[in-house]
């Protein structure tokens, strides 16, 4: 009896300690662009080392996998409240920027074309400046952010519907060195 009780308890023990087959990550739905459904698989990136891929040319910053590749901050009408669905990426960015001192931000700041040249560089720069203020609460150097107001004068779609406005109403994350659209 002793015997099968050892066995019995061996047995258990050993499937308890077998490893589990490993599970893929559940896909996400990208709430990067206003109407935007487009679903993708996750992809964990280890931020807390230095990049030394870059000599290979893999930049996370451009990674389409990577949440580092997602640059916009879309805003509601005439405010300039982060919404809560970009506080990821806003994160993220900010993390880069924290494990590369080197690295410098700038925040452009947009609108839509609704609304006089003055009010929406004012708005524009609001924008910008909120962004910015998250990511130094977050533990960002003042002198690695940079705000800029482009206001109405860079609008990624130039139609007057609700869509074109939307994708408009925005915060561009532009590292030093590149060009935005």
């Amino acid at each position: 009896m002793k015997k099968l009780v050892s066995g019995l308890v061996i047995t258990l023990l050993l499937a308890a300690c077998a490893s589990q087959p490993k599970q893929e990550p559940a896909p996400v739905v990208d709430k990067g662009t206003p109407g935007s459904s487009t679903t993708t698989t996750p992809t964990t990136v280890d931020l807390t080392k230095g990049d030394t891929s870059a000599a290979k040319g893999y930049s996370p910053l451009t990674d389409p996998n990577n949440i580092l590749s997602s640059r916009r901050i879309y805003f509601d009408f005439d405010s300039y409240v982060v919404r809560s669905e970009f506080n990821e990426v806003i994160e993220a960015h900010s993390k880069y920027l924290l494990d590369h001192k080197d690295a410098k931000l700038i925040i452009q700041g947009n609108t839509d074309n609704r609304g006089t040249a003055e009010y929406n560089l004012a708005l524009g720069q609001k924008r910008a400046d909120a962004v910015k203020k998250q990511m130094s609460a977050l533990g960002v150097g003042e002198s690695q952010i940079e705000t800029v107001s482009f206001g109405k004068e860079k609008p990624l779609e130039n139609a007057d519907t609700e869509e074109a406005w939307a994708r408009n109403r925005r915060a561009e994350l532009v590292y030093d060195g590149e060009q935005t659209q």
